[in-house]
């Protein structure tokens, strides 16, 4: 596949951070890009986000790099900690690092700076766009909007309309985990704590506002569907987390409303990019590469992707792009599933990991950051 047709500018199916920032990249590129988004309006349900180094270099190439820093708020450190006993097991310095700072945002924030930055731009941003299948070719309808052929990117999370033409239905499993996300009002360290106990863990950092956001994690045979715009009973989510530190279940009282959704592992997509006729189809974020939240990367891997297919929808090199960004993301993900199971550790594994850990800790405190270069030292944009 070549660069973009002329006849019609790339069309981004999904309105969120990895589409809008896909429409962006493109734009950046010299092409033409339109958003399809099935809401009514460019929102996010309150909860945070983490922005490592690597997928703020995209944003810092896209020109948001001052917006960026006026929404988001920096981290200083990442904080195991003993859930149960509450005390702090290491702490391991994020700063002093080359590259741009690890920050966190409120999603509707970092929407917003990524859509007025699309409107800026001239990027055609379509709301109320509900697709019910995509052709090979990129063609489709949208509502009031009939698309014709053209490469088409599919941006549109685990449930893509997109993907399934490319690489056929996929059978997501259960992982035996469910997870809450909630906001409460307070103050926080800027740190990020992992608070980890036998079957479950609960991750705190603090947002701009005077806000907290809470993940919490549970082990259990019971599946709760995927997608996590479902809401859950905050009384279910403290009772599950009861028997934790009083520093994590005194967060939990204070919380009026949480999302609950089962966490399922997809594997990554075998096909990311093919050519029909007219058109093309591609994939980008969740809808190539869904990633458990045990890593902080499922938006800053889209923000990877977004820049690399760009480029390569700018060079006529799409053929390049999945082979490009497979075994990064595949490490990325094996990564997250890994700390999903030392999260969790029942005793006695529990009590020699968080030995070990003060350990490495004290002895060295570098080893951290030193582990994860390979992720956050990449800079797609170089």
């Amino acid at each position: 596949m070549s660069a973009a047709p002329a006849s019609r500018p790339v069309a981004v199916i999904g309105g969120g951070i990895g589409g809008l920032a896909t429409a962006l990249a493109l734009r950046a590129h010299g092409l033409d890009a339109a958003v399809y988004e099935q809401a009514e309006a460019f929102a996010e349900v309150g909860a945070g986000i983490q922005i490592t180094p690597n997928g703020a270099r995209v944003l810092n190439a896209l020109g948001l790099e001052d917006a960026a820093a006026a929404k988001g708020l920096p981290l200083e450190a990442v904080e195991p900690m003993d859930g149960l006993s509450g005390r702090r097991v290491a702490r391991f310095d994020l700063g002093g690092q080359p590259g741009p700072p690890y920050r966190v945002f409120h999603r509707a924030d970092l929407i917003d700076i990524l859509a007025g930055a699309a409107r800026a731009r001239g990027v055609g941003l379509h709301l109320g766009a509900r697709i019910a299948a995509v052709a090979p070719t990129g063609a489709f309808e949208a509502g009031p909007w009939r698309v014709p052929p053209g490469l088409t990117v599919g941006a549109d999370g685990v449930r893509s309309r997109v993907r399934p033409v490319l690489d056929g239905p996929g059978d997501p499993v259960f992982t035996g985990q469910v997870a809450w996300r909630a906001v409460v009002e307070g103050e926080a360290p800027p740190v990020a704590r992992i608070w980890m106990a036998p079957g479950r863990h609960v991750v705190t950092y603090p947002l701009p506002g005077g806000r907290v956001n809470i993940v919490a994690v549970q082990e259990r045979r019971e599946w709760t569907a995927e997608g996590w715009h479902r809401e859950a009973d905050p009384g279910d989510l403290r009772h599950v987390f009861r028997g934790m530190t009083g520093r994590v279940t005194g967060l939990l009282a204070k919380v009026d409303r949480c999302l609950v959704w089962g966490l399922f592992r997809h594997p990554v997509a075998g096909v990311w990019h093919r050519s029909s006729g007219d058109g093309a189809l591609a994939l980008a974020g969740d809808a190539a590469h869904p990633t458990l939240p045990f890593l902080a990367q499922g938006a800053n891997l889209a923000l990877e992707d977004a820049w690399v297919l760009a480029r390569h929808a700018a060079s006529g090199t799409l053929d390049a792009y999945g082979s490009e960004r497979r075994r990064r993301v595949s490490r990325a993900i094996e990564a997250a599933n890994a700390n999903a199971r030392n999260y969790h550790l029942r005793e006695p594994a529990r009590s020699a990991a968080l030995m070990a850990l003060g350990a490495i800790g004290r002895v060295a405190p570098g080893a951290f950051m030193g582990r994860l270069r390979w992720l956050y030292g990449h800079d797609v944009t170089a």
